[in-house]
C-alpha cells in the first residue's frame, strides 16, 4: 500500500486519538459533577461547623483549664481539662486565677477579665464592653451592649461567649470559664507529684541531689515512676498498647507467611500437575483475601471475643491469601536450570525445593513479608479499635469522648512514629537479608 493510500487511515487514527484525548477529561469532569451531586457536597459544606472545627484543631496542640463555680454552693474548682485527676488542690491555683472575699477573678489575658460572685458573673471584652449575667428565678439574664454579636449565644437556660482569649458559659447550675494555653499540660507529672512545676534544670539538680523527696526511693526513680504512672496521660498503658499493636501485626504477618509458603506449592503450576487441586488452592486464596481484613475481624470477634489475638488471627487469614498468590507466582517464575542442577546430584524432592527453589524465591518472599509487616502495623491500629486491643482502642475511646483531643493528637503522633520505626526496620532488614549489606 502506497503512502498516499495510507494517508486517510493515518489521519483517521490521529482524529480518534484527538477525540479520545478530549473525551477523557470531559468524562472525568462529568463523573466528578455526578459524585458532587450524589453525595450532596454543597449541603455538606453548608452544614459544616467551621467554628467547632477550629476549636477541635486548637485542642490538638493546646490544653484548656476549667474555672468552674457551682451556683448552688458557691464552690470554685480549677481543673485542667475539667478532670478530677487534673483538679488543683486547695490553696494551689494558676497565677491568672485569684479569689478574694468570695469574688473569683479570671484573667484571660489581653485585658479579657471574667469575674464570679454571688450576684452572678461578668465578662469584660475589650472593644465591646461588659457582658453582665445575673440569675433571675434560676435563669441567666444577660445585659450586654446591643446588638448582640454572633460570638455570644443566648438561650433561656444558658449564655455562651467565645472569644480569642477563651470561652465562657453561664447556666442554671454553674458558671464556667475555659482558658486555652499551648502545650500538653501534665504530660510529665500530675499536680499531686512533687516534681510538678519544676524546670528541667531543677529536675536535673534533684536527680543528682542526696536529699530525697521520698525517703523510700531516689529522686530519679521517683521521677520515672511518676512519669510512667501519670494518671492523666497513662504513659505505661500507652506503651503497652503500642507493644500490643506491633505484636498483633507481627504475629499475624508471620503466621500468614508460615502457612502460605507450603500451600503456595499446591497453587504453582510447575510443582502441582493436578489441575483440580491447583484450581482449588487458588480459589481458596482468592476467597480469604477477597474478604477484607475488617470483615474477618468482625466475624472472629463474634467467634472468639475481643482481644489482640483475634486481630492477629484476622490479619493472618487475610495475608495468607495474599501471600499464597504472590508466593505461587514467584515459584512459577523460578529458573528451572538451578533445580535441574540440584537434581543431577541425586537430590530428592525436598532437597530440590530446599536448595534449588527456596534460594531463588527468598528475596521475593522476604520483600513481600517485610512490606506486609509494615503495612499491617497501620492496619493493626484500625483492627485494634474493633477488637479492643492496642493503640487503636485508646484512640477510639479518646475520639468518642470528644473531650481530650490533645490525647488524640498524642496517639496519632505515636502511631506515625511507630509506622516510621517499622518502615526503617523493614528497610534495614531488607538490606541485610536480601542485599547482604
Amino acid at each position: 500500500m502506497t503512502a498516499t493510500a495510507q494517508a486517510p487511515a493515518i489521519i483517521a487514527s490521529f482524529a480518534r486519538k484527538r477525540r479520545f484525548a478530549f473525551a477523557m477529561p470531559i468524562l472525568i469532569l462529568a463523573y466528578l459533577t455526578y459524585a458532587a451531586i450524589s453525595f450532596d457536597v454543597a449541603g455538606l459544606l453548608q452544614r459544616a461547623r467551621m467554628d467547632n472545627a477550629a476549636i477541635l484543631l486548637s485542642d490538638f496542640w493546646s490544653h484548656k483549664t476549667h474555672v468552674t463555680r457551682d451556683n448552688a454552693t458557691g464552690q470554685v474548682t480549677i481543673a485542667i481539662e475539667g478532670e478530677g485527676k487534673g483538679t488543683y488542690p486547695e490553696g494551689m491555683s494558676p497565677d491568672w486565677v485569684s479569689t478574694t472575699a468570695g469574688v473569683t477573678t479570671v484573667d484571660l489575658g489581653a485585658s479579657h477579665v471574667v469575674t464570679y460572685d454571688e450576684a452572678g458573673a461578668r465578662y469584660v471584652v475589650p472593644g465591646y464592653g461588659t457582658i453582665d449575667i445575673v440569675p433571675v428565678d434560676g435563669k441567666p439574664v444577660l445585659t450586654a451592649p446591643q446588638p448582640i454579636p454572633d460570638w455570644i449565644s443566648v438561650s433561656p437556660n444558658k449564655v455562651s461567649v467565645t472569644t480569642d482569649a477563651g470561652r465562657f458559659s453561664y447556666s442554671r447550675s454553674k458558671v464556667e470559664t475555659f482558658k486555652y494555653e499551648p502545650g500538653w499540660e501534665l504530660w510529665f507529672f500530675t499536680l499531686d507529684s512533687p516534681y510538678y512545676g519544676k524546670s528541667f534544670g531543677q529536675l536535673a539538680a534533684m536527680a543528682v541531689s542526696d536529699d530525697r523527696v521520698d525517703p523510700a526511693r531516689s529522686n530519679i526513680g521517683g521521677m520515672l515512676s511518676d512519669f510512667w504512672n501519670n494518671r492523666m496521660w497513662h504513659h505505661g498503658v500507652v506503651a503497652w498498647a503500642i507493644f500490643e499493636t506491633i505484636l498483633m501485626a507481627f504475629l499475624g504477618t508471620m503466621t500468614a507467611a508460615i502457612i502460605a509458603l507450603p500451600l503456595s506449592f499446591l497453587a504453582a503450576r510447575n510443582f502441582n500437575p493436578l489441575g483440580p487441586l491447583r484450581f482449588a488452592a487458588r480459589r481458596v486464596f482468592d476467597f480469604i483475601r477477597g474478604v477484607d481484613g475488617l470483615i474477618w475481624t468482625i466475624i472472629l470477634s463474634r467467634a472468639f471475643g475481643p482481644g489482640p489475638m483475634t486481630g492477629a488471627i484476622a490479619i493472618a487469614i487475610t495475608d495468607t491469601g495474599s501471600f499464597g498468590k504472590t508466593f505461587s507466582e514467584a515459584l512459577e517464575n523460578i529458573d528451572e536450570r538451578q533445580v535441574e542442577g540440584v537434581q543431577s546430584t541425586g537430590a530428592g524432592r525436598i532437597q530440590r525445593a530446599r536448595f534449588g527453589v527456596i534460594p531463588q524465591v527468598t528475596p521475593v518472599l522476604l520483600s513481600q513479608v517485610l512490606y506486609y509487616l509494615e503495612s499491617n502495623t497501620r492496619s493493626a491500629t484500625v483492627i485494634g479499635a474493633i477488637v479492643g486491643g492496642g493503640i487503636g482502642l485508646l484512640l477510639t475511646q479518646a475520639i468518642i469522648t470528644q473531650k481530650d483531643w490533645e490525647e488524640v493528637a498524642y496517639y496519632m503522633v505515636l502511631i506515625v512514629l511507630m509506622v516510621m520505626m517499622m518502615d526503617s526496620l523493614s528497610g534495614w532488614l531488607r538490606r541485610k537479608l536480601i542485599k547482604g549489606e
